[in-house]
């Protein structure tokens, strides 16, 4: 890798010896995939992946302290993704005291060192960190150091920003040294599709299971999806957005997706169109019955898989504003239907901290307070990602959830269905 003056300086240790080896970690891992220099980090903020104080994580906890101690800091503010712990969430006795002293018993420990590096604030929590309601949405052609695979393949795709697929750490060395290795999806070659979706449904496709889909054929590679805007239109408005923060996350997650561009829609396809794909790219058509093999391919890993489920979460990632209005609408009107009063399973909806305080603004807030629908800004991931949890029977509607946990996916009208009229 060739580097600047700046930078070999740096790495010769002329601003100490964390530096260095923060720099000496980013080298390395350029060389690995090619790099051939650095480039500067231009977002505002940064977004870290590691929110959990989980006890086993000591040597990130000793890593944190010699960056503190030694002023090796954030060159940005960040946020971060959610919190594991909300004590409005439904746990018995034994997982309360399960995750409070032993799993994430470091958790306001680790808060604290989070904070002394550049935490953009108490409600920046969250995957969905470029939601208005956070403040931490990057600009198109920004170069980022980040690492939640959700809001990556979000940042590169729906706004057009520059980030590769980092892992955690990495997200934060970049930004304490305020650059990163110049390779992969940050440049031009890289963006460009080596497979053409076609969507071809004969209605609109379930966002989570069109991205799972996708992202099972096309692993890491960038595909061009040609039809979909049918179905989500040619404006990037809240729903398209919306819609397309749970298609990237189930691409990202059931492939290892980064950037899809999505014909007449995504900022560099509006602009360049077909050019963005690669000659010789492969083809993979999608129509109902696809969608039909997908889903039913899924293995159902309940310990009972005829058990009535105990709970059901939606959010993975975050619901935005309009999501939760959305579904307070509808959990409404099927209840009314259903004759019940109240979700026949405990269900809770997730959000990010500034997208919950939005909404307890609302009349929305009540209304779905008063269907039993509790609200938190937790993690379900990391709620369920624990031997606790693997034989609870968890459904959810989140692609991402049901990938790395035990939890059982179900469409939107199937969970609606689930959570207002239960067996009925």
């Amino acid at each position: 890798m060739i580097l600047t003056e700046q930078q070999q300086a740096v790495l010769n240790g002329e601003k100490g010896d964390v530096l260095a080896k923060v720099m000496k970690t980013l080298v390395m891992y350029g060389e690995a995939f090619g790099a051939e220099k650095m480039v500067p980090v231009s977002s505002k903020y940064n977004h870290l992946v590691t929110s959990f104080g989980l006890k086993a994580l000591g040597p990130v906890y000793d890593l944190m302290n010699q960056l503190i101690s030694t002023g090796a800091l954030s060159t940005q503010k960040f946020s971060v993704d959610p919190r594991p712990l909300d004590k409005n969430v439904p746990s018995n006795f034994l997982q309360d005291f399960i995750f409070n002293n032993f799993m994430y018993s470091k958790q306001d420990f680790y808060e604290g060192q989070l904070k002394d590096l550049g935490l953009l604030s108490e409600d920046a929590f969250t995957c969905t960190c470029y939601m208005d309601e956070v403040g931490n949405k990057p600009e198109k052609g920004e170069i980022l150091s980040w690492a939640e695979s959700s809001a990556v393949v979000y940042a590169n795709s729906v706004l057009g920003a520059r980030c590769n697929r980092n892992s955690g750490i990495i997200d934060l060395f970049g930004s304490v040294v305020g650059m990163v290795p110049y390779f992969g999806l940050l440049t031009d070659e890289g963006r460009k599709a080596t497979w053409v979706v076609k969507i071809e449904t004969t209605k609109k496709p379930e966002a989570q299971l069109l991205g799972s889909a996708i992202g099972m054929k096309v692993m890491e590679d960038v595909p061009y999806v040609v039809g979909l805007d049918k179905w989500i239109g040619t404006e990037l408005t809240d729903a398209a957005c919306t819609y397309l923060k749970d298609f990237g996350a189930a691409t990202a997650s059931n492939g290892a997706v980064g950037l899809y561009h999505i014909d007449k829609l995504t900022p560099e396809a509006v602009e360049q169109g077909e050019n963005l794909i690669k000659e010789g790219a492969q083809v993979y058509v999608i129509d109902d019955a696809e969608l039909e093999r997908v889903k039913a391919s899924y293995p159902v890993i309940w310990k009972n898989p005829d058990a009535k489920p105990k709970l059901c979460f939606m959010g993975c990632p975050h619901m935005s504003l309009q999501q939760l209005k959305d579904w307070t609408d509808k959990v409404e009107a099927a209840l009314r239907e259903s004759d019940n009063k109240k979700v026949v399973i405990p269900t809770v909806f997730t959000a990010a901290p500034g997208v919950l305080k939005e909404f307890e603004k609302t009349d929305y807030a009540a209304r779905l307070k008063a269907t039993g629908v509790i609200t938190s800004y937790i993690c379900p991931l990391m709620y369920m990602n624990n031997p606790l949890c693997t034989k609870m029977p968890v459904i959810t509607s989140s692609n991402k959830l049901r990938t790395y946990t035990t939890a059982r996916y179900y469409t939107d009208e199937e969970i609606l269905e689930q959570i207002t009229k239960g067996g009925k």
